[in-house]
């Protein structure tokens, strides 16, 4: 058995991206979460963007597949997602979400995971991305370790 989830790289008509920070760790990260039974990916990911962020947007590109190996195992996927309509609100899931130049949305994350699926997103070059670690979700890494990686 394993969690299968999704997160987004939104970006602005300024090339700015969209981060929260997570009530549950204190992080800034991109939106996403869990799949719910009966829920495509994409559907699920617009979903939580919409929770998270009240912002809307459409899913676009696959980047990565992440493989979580600790217990629950969680399957993570990455998408491209474009901007339709919104504006960043705070919810139950983000105690802030910020517009963030994307020069600067890296040296927002402190844990190592996320940070390397930021950076893999940031620089996407159209081939998925699959790697797989094992991490506590609510651990902070101040210095970020190159995650075992393969293009799939």
């Amino acid at each position: 058995m394993h969690i299968v989830a999704a997160g987004g790289l939104v970006t602005n008509s300024q090339g700015q991206v969209l981060l929260i920070k997570s009530p549950r760790c204190g992080d800034w990260e991109f939106p996403g979460g869990q799949v719910e039974e009966g829920e495509t990916i994409p559907h699920a990911l617009e979903r939580e963007v919409f929770e998270e962020t009240g912002v809307i947007v459409q899913v676009k590109s696959l980047v990565g597949i992440y493989s979580n190996t600790r217990t629950p195992s969680i399957v993570n996927m990455d998408f491209i997602c474009e901007y339709v309509s919104g504006e960043p609100k705070i919810s139950e899931e983000s105690s802030q979400v910020e517009w963030v130049d994307s020069e600067k949305a890296l040296s927002r994350v402190k844990r190592e995971a996320i940070y390397k699926r930021l950076k893999t997103m940031l620089e996407f070059s159209g081939e998925v991305m699959y790697r797989a670690y094992f991490v506590d979700p609510n651990r902070i890494d101040l210095n970020h370790k190159e995650l075992k990686a393969r293009k799939i």
